[in-house]
Protein backbone atom coordinates (compact mmCIF):
# COMPACT_ATOMS: atom_id res chain seq x y z
CA UNK A 1 0.00 0.00 0.00
CA UNK A 2 1.43 3.59 0.92
CA UNK A 3 3.79 2.49 3.23
CA UNK A 4 2.63 5.22 5.64
CA UNK A 5 2.40 2.65 8.97
CA UNK A 6 5.40 2.30 10.40
CA UNK A 7 6.91 -0.92 11.95
CA UNK A 8 9.74 -1.71 15.34
CA UNK A 9 13.44 -1.84 13.23
CA UNK A 10 14.52 -5.52 13.44
CA UNK A 11 16.85 -6.10 16.04
CA UNK A 12 20.28 -7.31 14.34
CA UNK A 13 21.44 -9.37 17.33
CA UNK A 14 18.20 -11.14 16.70
CA UNK A 15 18.49 -11.72 13.21
CA UNK A 16 22.37 -12.86 13.49
CA UNK A 17 21.55 -15.37 15.67
CA UNK A 18 18.58 -17.17 13.33
CA UNK A 19 20.24 -20.20 12.95
CA UNK A 20 20.52 -21.16 16.46
CA UNK A 21 17.40 -19.87 17.58
CA UNK A 22 15.76 -22.19 14.85
CA UNK A 23 17.75 -24.94 15.88
CA UNK A 24 16.72 -24.23 19.56
CA UNK A 25 12.77 -24.02 18.82
CA UNK A 26 13.03 -27.11 16.96
CA UNK A 27 14.01 -29.30 20.09
CA UNK A 28 10.54 -27.26 21.96
CA UNK A 29 8.12 -28.66 18.99
CA UNK A 30 7.01 -31.74 17.58
CA UNK A 31 8.38 -32.86 14.15
CA UNK A 32 6.12 -30.32 12.50
CA UNK A 33 5.39 -27.80 14.48
CA UNK A 34 8.12 -25.57 13.15
CA UNK A 35 8.31 -23.42 10.04
CA UNK A 36 11.50 -21.40 9.08
CA UNK A 37 12.03 -22.09 5.41
CA UNK A 38 11.60 -18.43 3.91
CA UNK A 39 9.23 -19.80 0.82
CA UNK A 40 7.13 -21.82 3.79
CA UNK A 41 7.07 -18.52 5.97
CA UNK A 42 5.43 -16.51 3.07
CA UNK A 43 1.76 -17.15 3.93
CA UNK A 44 2.58 -16.11 7.46
CA UNK A 45 3.83 -12.19 6.36
CA UNK A 46 0.53 -11.13 6.95
CA UNK A 47 -3.13 -11.44 7.64
CA UNK A 48 -6.64 -9.81 6.34
CA UNK A 49 -4.91 -6.55 6.61
CA UNK A 50 -2.67 -7.44 2.96
CA UNK A 51 -1.60 -3.84 2.40
CA UNK A 52 1.38 -4.54 5.00
CA UNK A 53 3.82 -7.76 5.12
CA UNK A 54 6.65 -9.10 6.81
CA UNK A 55 8.60 -12.38 6.95
CA UNK A 56 8.80 -13.57 10.56
CA UNK A 57 12.00 -15.00 11.30
CA UNK A 58 10.04 -18.54 12.43
CA UNK A 59 6.75 -19.65 12.60
CA UNK A 60 5.95 -22.13 15.86
CA UNK A 61 3.05 -24.05 15.39
CA UNK A 62 2.18 -25.79 19.09
CA UNK A 63 -0.29 -28.30 20.10
CA UNK A 64 -0.49 -27.55 23.37
CA UNK A 65 -0.70 -25.51 26.24
CA UNK A 66 2.86 -26.48 27.72
CA UNK A 67 4.50 -26.38 23.83
CA UNK A 68 3.48 -22.72 24.12
CA UNK A 69 5.07 -22.17 27.62
CA UNK A 70 8.08 -23.59 26.61
CA UNK A 71 8.63 -21.38 23.21
CA UNK A 72 7.47 -18.40 25.21
CA UNK A 73 10.09 -19.33 28.36
CA UNK A 74 12.98 -19.32 25.56
CA UNK A 75 11.99 -16.39 23.72
CA UNK A 76 11.60 -14.09 26.94
CA UNK A 77 15.25 -15.76 27.75
CA UNK A 78 16.54 -14.35 24.64
CA UNK A 79 14.31 -11.23 24.45
CA UNK A 80 12.73 -12.51 21.18
CA UNK A 81 9.70 -10.32 20.33
CA UNK A 82 6.52 -13.03 19.69
CA UNK A 83 3.40 -12.26 17.59
CA UNK A 84 0.52 -14.72 18.18
CA UNK A 85 -1.32 -15.70 15.34
CA UNK A 86 -4.66 -17.70 14.94
CA UNK A 87 -6.20 -18.24 11.48
CA UNK A 88 -5.15 -14.61 10.13
CA UNK A 89 -8.09 -13.39 9.76
CA UNK A 90 -7.48 -10.27 11.26
CA UNK A 91 -8.53 -7.33 9.25
CA UNK A 92 -6.76 -4.76 11.32
CA UNK A 93 -3.40 -6.03 10.67
CA UNK A 94 -3.43 -7.66 14.34
CA UNK A 95 -0.76 -10.65 13.25
CA UNK A 96 0.99 -9.07 10.73
CA UNK A 97 4.77 -10.31 11.79
CA UNK A 98 8.13 -8.38 11.90
CA UNK A 99 11.40 -9.84 10.82
CA UNK A 100 13.15 -11.06 13.84
CA UNK A 101 9.73 -11.94 15.51
CA UNK A 102 8.88 -15.62 16.30
CA UNK A 103 4.81 -16.34 15.12
CA UNK A 104 3.35 -18.57 17.59
CA UNK A 105 0.53 -19.84 15.39
CA UNK A 106 -2.52 -21.80 17.31
CA UNK A 107 -3.77 -23.68 14.20
CA UNK A 108 -2.69 -27.24 15.31
CA UNK A 109 -5.06 -26.60 18.78
CA UNK A 110 -8.41 -27.56 17.33
CA UNK A 111 -9.14 -29.49 19.80
CA UNK A 112 -12.79 -29.23 21.73
CA UNK A 113 -12.12 -30.72 25.57
CA UNK A 114 -14.96 -30.59 27.56
CA UNK A 115 -18.74 -29.87 26.91
CA UNK A 116 -20.92 -29.22 29.73
CA UNK A 117 -25.18 -28.95 29.34
CA UNK A 118 -25.66 -28.65 32.61
CA UNK A 119 -23.42 -25.67 33.26
CA UNK A 120 -24.47 -24.77 29.78
CA UNK A 121 -20.57 -24.29 28.45
CA UNK A 122 -17.72 -25.47 26.60
CA UNK A 123 -13.80 -25.84 27.19
CA UNK A 124 -11.72 -25.74 23.71
CA UNK A 125 -8.70 -25.23 22.38
CA UNK A 126 -7.74 -21.49 20.81
CA UNK A 127 -7.49 -22.90 17.75
CA UNK A 128 -11.26 -24.30 17.31
CA UNK A 129 -12.92 -22.01 14.96
CA UNK A 130 -15.94 -20.26 16.01
CA UNK A 131 -18.75 -21.97 13.51
CA UNK A 132 -17.03 -25.47 14.82
CA UNK A 133 -18.01 -24.70 18.47
CA UNK A 134 -22.03 -23.93 17.32
CA UNK A 135 -21.86 -27.20 15.08
CA UNK A 136 -20.57 -29.41 17.98
CA UNK A 137 -23.46 -28.55 19.77
CA UNK A 138 -26.75 -28.12 17.70
CA UNK A 139 -27.64 -30.90 17.73
CA UNK A 140 -28.32 -30.66 21.63
CA UNK A 141 -30.39 -27.28 20.99
CA UNK A 142 -27.49 -24.71 21.78
CA UNK A 143 -25.49 -22.48 19.83
CA UNK A 144 -22.28 -20.17 20.48
CA UNK A 145 -23.64 -16.53 20.20
CA UNK A 146 -20.77 -14.47 18.78
CA UNK A 147 -20.69 -14.52 15.04
CA UNK A 148 -18.11 -12.57 13.08
CA UNK A 149 -18.97 -12.59 9.32
CA UNK A 150 -15.40 -14.76 9.18
CA UNK A 151 -17.17 -17.22 11.71
CA UNK A 152 -16.19 -20.30 9.20
CA UNK A 153 -12.29 -20.15 9.71
CA UNK A 154 -11.70 -17.13 12.54
CA UNK A 155 -10.75 -19.24 15.91
CA UNK A 156 -11.80 -18.49 19.74
CA UNK A 157 -8.42 -17.29 20.48
CA UNK A 158 -8.52 -14.42 17.94
CA UNK A 159 -12.07 -13.64 18.97
CA UNK A 160 -10.65 -13.53 21.94
CA UNK A 161 -7.82 -11.13 21.24
CA UNK A 162 -10.21 -8.64 19.55
CA UNK A 163 -13.64 -9.29 21.44
CA UNK A 164 -15.02 -10.41 18.09
CA UNK A 165 -19.00 -9.55 17.66
CA UNK A 166 -20.62 -10.54 14.99
CA UNK A 167 -24.50 -9.79 13.69
CA UNK A 168 -26.10 -11.21 16.44
CA UNK A 169 -24.69 -9.17 18.94
CA UNK A 170 -27.30 -6.77 19.63
CA UNK A 171 -29.30 -9.23 21.69
CA UNK A 172 -26.30 -11.76 23.05
CA UNK A 173 -23.46 -8.88 23.12
CA UNK A 174 -19.76 -9.74 21.84
CA UNK A 175 -17.14 -12.21 22.99
CA UNK A 176 -16.36 -11.00 26.36
CA UNK A 177 -20.15 -11.19 27.17
CA UNK A 178 -20.10 -15.28 26.08
CA UNK A 179 -16.51 -15.65 27.77
CA UNK A 180 -16.33 -17.51 31.12
CA UNK A 181 -12.87 -18.41 31.16
CA UNK A 182 -9.00 -19.21 30.14
CA UNK A 183 -5.93 -20.35 30.24
CA UNK A 184 -3.34 -17.66 29.57
CA UNK A 185 0.52 -18.62 28.94
CA UNK A 186 2.38 -15.07 29.87
CA UNK A 187 5.68 -13.85 28.40
CA UNK A 188 7.81 -15.69 30.92
CA UNK A 189 5.67 -19.20 30.30
CA UNK A 190 3.98 -19.08 33.28
CA UNK A 191 0.99 -20.75 32.91
CA UNK A 192 -2.62 -19.29 34.79
CA UNK A 193 -5.85 -20.01 34.48
CA UNK A 194 -8.56 -16.73 34.73
CA UNK A 195 -12.45 -17.46 35.66
CA UNK A 196 -13.92 -20.99 34.54
CA UNK A 197 -17.26 -22.42 34.75
CA UNK A 198 -18.89 -20.46 37.38
CA UNK A 199 -19.99 -17.32 36.45
CA UNK A 200 -18.21 -14.88 38.11
CA UNK A 201 -14.57 -14.76 39.99
CA UNK A 202 -13.41 -13.12 42.93
CA UNK A 203 -10.55 -10.11 42.92
CA UNK A 204 -9.58 -8.25 40.12
CA UNK A 205 -11.51 -8.77 36.66
CA UNK A 206 -8.48 -9.65 34.69
CA UNK A 207 -10.62 -11.87 32.34
CA UNK A 208 -12.07 -8.78 31.60
CA UNK A 209 -8.87 -7.74 30.68
CA UNK A 210 -7.62 -10.32 28.39
CA UNK A 211 -10.62 -10.16 26.30
CA UNK A 212 -9.59 -7.45 24.14
CA UNK A 213 -5.47 -7.40 24.51
CA UNK A 214 -4.85 -8.12 21.02
CA UNK A 215 -1.93 -10.48 22.16
CA UNK A 216 -0.08 -8.00 24.09
CA UNK A 217 -0.80 -9.61 27.57
CA UNK A 218 -0.18 -13.22 26.92
CA UNK A 219 -1.00 -15.89 24.47
CA UNK A 220 -4.42 -17.64 25.47
CA UNK A 221 -4.27 -21.55 24.55
CA UNK A 222 -8.19 -23.05 26.30
CA UNK A 223 -11.11 -20.73 26.71
CA UNK A 224 -14.26 -22.09 28.18
CA UNK A 225 -17.70 -20.25 26.41
CA UNK A 226 -21.30 -19.96 27.82
CA UNK A 227 -23.69 -22.06 25.47
CA UNK A 228 -27.22 -20.31 24.67
CA UNK A 229 -29.99 -22.59 24.17
CA UNK A 230 -31.54 -21.86 20.13
CA UNK A 231 -34.61 -19.91 20.59
CA UNK A 232 -38.12 -21.44 19.35
CA UNK A 233 -37.50 -19.43 15.93
CA UNK A 234 -35.64 -16.76 14.31
CA UNK A 235 -37.57 -14.55 11.32
CA UNK A 236 -35.12 -12.29 9.53
CA UNK A 237 -37.18 -9.51 7.39
CA UNK A 238 -35.77 -6.87 4.90
CA UNK A 239 -36.50 -3.31 5.07
CA UNK A 240 -35.67 -1.04 2.32
CA UNK A 241 -35.32 2.73 2.43
CA UNK A 242 -34.97 5.36 -0.33
CA UNK A 243 -31.72 6.87 1.10
CA UNK A 244 -29.26 5.77 4.17
CA UNK A 245 -29.82 8.66 6.44
CA UNK A 246 -33.45 7.64 6.31
CA UNK A 247 -32.32 3.61 7.35
CA UNK A 248 -30.18 4.65 9.76
CA UNK A 249 -32.81 6.86 11.56
CA UNK A 250 -34.82 4.29 11.28
CA UNK A 251 -32.26 1.83 13.20
CA UNK A 252 -32.52 4.61 15.91
CA UNK A 253 -35.66 5.06 16.54
CA UNK A 254 -36.05 1.39 17.20
CA UNK A 255 -33.77 0.88 19.60
CA UNK A 256 -35.28 3.83 21.25
CA UNK A 257 -38.34 2.32 21.57
CA UNK A 258 -37.11 -0.58 23.30
CA UNK A 259 -37.20 -3.03 20.92
CA UNK A 260 -34.15 -5.32 20.88
CA UNK A 261 -34.17 -7.60 17.64
CA UNK A 262 -31.51 -9.92 17.51
CA UNK A 263 -29.99 -8.68 15.06
CA UNK A 264 -30.01 -5.36 12.83
CA UNK A 265 -28.29 -4.87 9.45
CA UNK A 266 -27.42 -2.36 7.21
CA UNK A 267 -26.23 -2.13 3.55
CA UNK A 268 -26.38 1.04 1.26
CA UNK A 269 -26.94 0.74 -2.59
CA UNK A 270 -23.70 -0.45 -4.08
CA UNK A 271 -23.19 -3.17 -0.76
CA UNK A 272 -26.55 -4.26 -1.99
CA UNK A 273 -25.64 -4.62 -5.58
CA UNK A 274 -22.52 -6.37 -4.62
CA UNK A 275 -23.83 -8.78 -2.62
CA UNK A 276 -27.20 -10.00 -4.66
CA UNK A 277 -24.49 -10.02 -7.62
CA UNK A 278 -22.69 -12.96 -5.19
CA UNK A 279 -24.87 -14.55 -3.07
CA UNK A 280 -28.62 -14.16 -5.41
CA UNK A 281 -29.83 -13.64 -2.00
CA UNK A 282 -33.38 -11.73 -3.03
CA UNK A 283 -32.55 -8.33 -2.13
CA UNK A 284 -34.61 -5.38 -3.42
CA UNK A 285 -32.57 -3.47 -6.28
CA UNK A 286 -34.61 -0.65 -6.34
CA UNK A 287 -33.68 1.15 -2.80
CA UNK A 288 -30.98 3.16 -1.82
CA UNK A 289 -30.44 1.37 1.85
CA UNK A 290 -31.78 -1.95 2.96
CA UNK A 291 -31.95 -3.22 6.98
CA UNK A 292 -31.42 -6.84 7.38
CA UNK A 293 -33.64 -7.31 11.03
CA UNK A 294 -34.47 -10.30 12.54
CA UNK A 295 -36.55 -11.36 15.11
CA UNK A 296 -36.38 -14.75 17.10
CA UNK A 297 -39.00 -16.31 19.96
CA UNK A 298 -42.28 -17.78 19.78
CA UNK A 299 -44.52 -16.79 16.75
CA UNK A 300 -46.79 -14.22 19.07
CA UNK A 301 -43.05 -12.56 20.27
CA UNK A 302 -42.01 -12.50 16.67
CA UNK A 303 -45.15 -10.93 15.54
CA UNK A 304 -45.20 -8.73 17.81
CA UNK A 305 -41.26 -7.04 17.65
CA UNK A 306 -41.82 -6.91 13.88
CA UNK A 307 -45.10 -4.92 13.99
CA UNK A 308 -43.90 -2.44 16.10
CA UNK A 309 -40.47 -2.22 14.16
CA UNK A 310 -42.81 -1.97 10.71
CA UNK A 311 -44.53 0.98 12.54
CA UNK A 312 -41.65 2.70 13.17
CA UNK A 313 -40.12 1.97 9.63
CA UNK A 314 -42.83 3.16 8.14
CA UNK A 315 -42.65 6.62 9.59
CA UNK A 316 -39.16 6.64 7.83
CA UNK A 317 -40.48 5.88 4.48
CA UNK A 318 -39.60 2.54 4.17
CA UNK A 319 -40.73 1.19 0.54
CA UNK A 320 -39.63 -2.56 1.08
CA UNK A 321 -40.89 -4.90 3.63
CA UNK A 322 -40.13 -8.80 3.35
CA UNK A 323 -40.49 -11.14 5.34
CA UNK A 324 -38.88 -14.23 4.51
CA UNK A 325 -41.23 -17.63 4.28
CA UNK A 326 -38.78 -20.49 4.79
CA UNK A 327 -35.74 -21.50 6.19
CA UNK A 328 -34.07 -21.43 2.46
CA UNK A 329 -35.04 -18.04 2.43
CA UNK A 330 -33.75 -17.12 5.51
CA UNK A 331 -30.34 -18.95 4.73
CA UNK A 332 -29.90 -17.20 1.68
CA UNK A 333 -30.67 -13.77 3.19
CA UNK A 334 -28.00 -13.91 5.76
CA UNK A 335 -25.37 -15.70 3.68
CA UNK A 336 -25.92 -12.60 1.21
CA UNK A 337 -25.01 -10.17 4.17
CA UNK A 338 -21.88 -13.07 5.81
CA UNK A 339 -20.45 -13.12 1.95
CA UNK A 340 -20.19 -9.37 1.85
CA UNK A 341 -16.29 -8.67 2.28
CA UNK A 342 -15.86 -11.38 0.06
CA UNK A 343 -18.04 -10.10 -2.96
CA UNK A 344 -16.39 -6.86 -2.62
CA UNK A 345 -13.33 -8.59 -2.99
CA UNK A 346 -14.47 -9.90 -6.21
CA UNK A 347 -14.53 -6.19 -7.56
CA UNK A 348 -11.77 -4.28 -6.28
CA UNK A 349 -9.36 -4.12 -3.40
CA UNK A 350 -10.88 -2.92 -0.33
CA UNK A 351 -9.95 -1.35 2.96
CA UNK A 352 -12.78 -2.58 5.74
CA UNK A 353 -13.13 0.26 8.40
CA UNK A 354 -14.63 -0.75 11.98
CA UNK A 355 -15.56 2.80 13.58
CA UNK A 356 -18.36 2.89 16.56
CA UNK A 357 -20.60 6.12 17.06
CA UNK A 358 -23.45 6.30 18.67
CA UNK A 359 -27.17 5.34 17.40
CA UNK A 360 -28.05 8.99 17.22
CA UNK A 361 -25.45 9.81 15.19
CA UNK A 362 -25.63 7.28 12.23
CA UNK A 363 -27.40 9.25 9.97
CA UNK A 364 -24.70 12.04 9.95
CA UNK A 365 -22.06 9.74 9.84
CA UNK A 366 -23.02 8.04 6.50
CA UNK A 367 -23.54 11.33 5.14
CA UNK A 368 -20.00 12.80 6.23
CA UNK A 369 -18.35 8.78 5.33
CA UNK A 370 -19.89 10.05 1.53
CA UNK A 371 -18.53 13.53 1.56
CA UNK A 372 -14.86 12.35 2.36
CA UNK A 373 -14.67 9.46 0.44
CA UNK A 374 -16.38 11.57 -3.13
CA UNK A 375 -13.65 14.13 -1.97
CA UNK A 376 -11.13 11.95 -2.65
CA UNK A 377 -12.35 10.47 -5.57
CA UNK A 378 -13.02 6.68 -4.19
CA UNK A 379 -16.09 4.20 -3.75
CA UNK A 380 -17.66 3.27 -0.42
CA UNK A 381 -19.86 0.35 0.13
CA UNK A 382 -21.40 0.39 3.75
CA UNK A 383 -22.41 -2.51 5.52
CA UNK A 384 -22.59 -2.71 9.13
CA UNK A 385 -23.69 -3.96 12.54
CA UNK A 386 -26.29 -1.04 12.22
CA UNK A 387 -27.91 -2.18 16.20
CA UNK A 388 -24.97 -1.68 18.16
CA UNK A 389 -23.69 1.46 15.63
CA UNK A 390 -20.53 -0.51 14.29
CA UNK A 391 -19.69 0.45 11.05
CA UNK A 392 -18.03 -1.01 8.72
CA UNK A 393 -17.19 1.21 5.33
CA UNK A 394 -15.28 -0.66 2.91
CA UNK A 395 -13.38 2.12 0.36
CA UNK A 396 -12.64 0.55 -2.60
CA UNK A 397 -9.15 1.61 -4.45
CA UNK A 398 -7.06 0.24 -6.86
CA UNK A 399 -3.86 -1.68 -4.70
CA UNK A 400 -1.84 -1.43 -7.73
CA UNK A 401 -2.28 2.88 -7.93
CA UNK A 402 0.22 3.89 -4.78
CA UNK A 403 -1.56 7.47 -5.24
CA UNK A 404 -5.38 5.64 -4.84
CA UNK A 405 -4.18 3.31 -2.60
CA UNK A 406 -3.07 6.43 -0.36
CA UNK A 407 -6.23 8.26 -0.58
CA UNK A 408 -7.87 4.95 0.68
CA UNK A 409 -5.86 5.18 3.70
CA UNK A 410 -6.29 8.80 4.31
CA UNK A 411 -9.84 8.57 3.55
CA UNK A 412 -9.90 5.71 6.80
CA UNK A 413 -8.30 7.70 8.65
CA UNK A 414 -10.55 10.66 8.22
CA UNK A 415 -13.39 8.34 8.76
CA UNK A 416 -12.22 6.88 11.91
CA UNK A 417 -11.84 10.70 13.23
CA UNK A 418 -15.07 11.06 12.23
CA UNK A 419 -16.56 8.10 14.26
CA UNK A 420 -14.56 9.47 17.56
CA UNK A 421 -15.74 13.40 16.97
CA UNK A 422 -19.42 11.99 16.78
CA UNK A 423 -19.01 10.51 20.59
CA UNK A 424 -17.82 6.84 19.09
CA UNK A 425 -14.48 4.82 19.09
CA UNK A 426 -12.53 3.60 16.50
CA UNK A 427 -12.72 -0.18 16.66
CA UNK A 428 -16.18 -1.94 17.65
CA UNK A 429 -14.50 -5.60 16.67
CA UNK A 430 -11.75 -5.56 14.34
CA UNK A 431 -8.64 -4.17 17.10
CA UNK A 432 -6.51 -1.47 16.65
CA UNK A 433 -3.80 -3.73 15.53
CA UNK A 434 -1.42 -1.07 13.15
CA UNK A 435 -4.21 -0.02 11.30
CA UNK A 436 -5.53 2.49 14.01
CA UNK A 437 -2.81 2.86 16.34
CA UNK A 438 -1.64 5.76 15.27
CA UNK A 439 -5.16 7.15 15.97
CA UNK A 440 -4.88 5.85 19.30
CA UNK A 441 -3.84 9.71 20.56
CA UNK A 442 -7.00 10.70 19.19
CA UNK A 443 -9.31 8.71 20.91
CA UNK A 444 -7.38 9.45 23.97
CA UNK A 445 -5.68 11.64 25.78
CA UNK A 446 -1.73 11.32 26.90
CA UNK A 447 -2.76 10.51 30.84
CA UNK A 448 -5.12 7.93 29.38
CA UNK A 449 -2.69 5.96 27.08
CA UNK A 450 0.26 5.90 29.64
CA UNK A 451 -2.30 4.16 31.91
CA UNK A 452 -2.94 1.52 29.64
CA UNK A 453 0.43 1.41 28.41
CA UNK A 454 1.75 0.91 32.36
CA UNK A 455 -0.94 -2.13 32.59
CA UNK A 456 0.66 -3.92 29.23
CA UNK A 457 4.04 -3.15 30.40
CA UNK A 458 2.93 -5.06 34.08
CA UNK A 459 2.20 -8.04 31.88
CA UNK A 460 5.09 -7.40 29.73
CA UNK A 461 7.90 -5.62 30.65
CA UNK A 462 10.03 -5.44 27.77
CA UNK A 463 7.27 -5.13 25.54
CA UNK A 464 8.23 -8.33 23.23
CA UNK A 465 4.61 -9.94 22.61
CA UNK A 466 3.39 -7.72 19.64
CA UNK A 467 5.24 -5.03 19.71
CA UNK A 468 4.17 -2.96 17.40
CA UNK A 469 0.81 -3.12 17.65
CA UNK A 470 -2.19 -0.58 19.22
CA UNK A 471 -0.01 1.78 20.86
CA UNK A 472 1.85 4.53 19.02
CA UNK A 473 5.30 4.10 18.83
CA UNK A 474 6.39 6.88 19.99
CA UNK A 475 6.06 7.90 23.97
CA UNK A 476 5.97 4.14 24.51
CA UNK A 477 8.92 4.91 27.40
CA UNK A 478 5.93 6.22 29.59
CA UNK A 479 5.39 2.37 30.65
Amino acid sequence: MSGFIRFLEPQPAILARRRQIVADLADLLAKDGLIHEPRELVPFETDAFVSYRRLPLAVALPRTTEEVAAVLRYCHKYAIPVVPRGAGTSLSGGAIPQEDAVVIGLSKMTRILDVDFANRCATVQAGVTNLNISEAVMAEGFFYAPDPSSQLACTIGGNIGMNSGGAHCLKYGVTTNNLLGVTLVLIDGTVIELGGKHLDSAGYDLLGLVCGHEGQLGIVTEATVRLIARPEGARPVLFGFETSEEAGSCVADVIGSGIIPVAIEFMDKPAIEICEAFAKAGYPLDVGALLIVEVEGSEPEMEAMLSGIVEIARRHGVKTVRECQSATEAAAIWKGRKSAFGATGRIADYICMDGTVPLSQLSHVLKKTSEIVDRLGLRVANVFHAGDGNMHPLILFNANDPEDAARAEQAGNEILKLCVDAGGCLTGEHGVGIEKRDLMTHQYKKADLDQQMAVRAAFDPQWLLNPSKVFPLDGRSAA
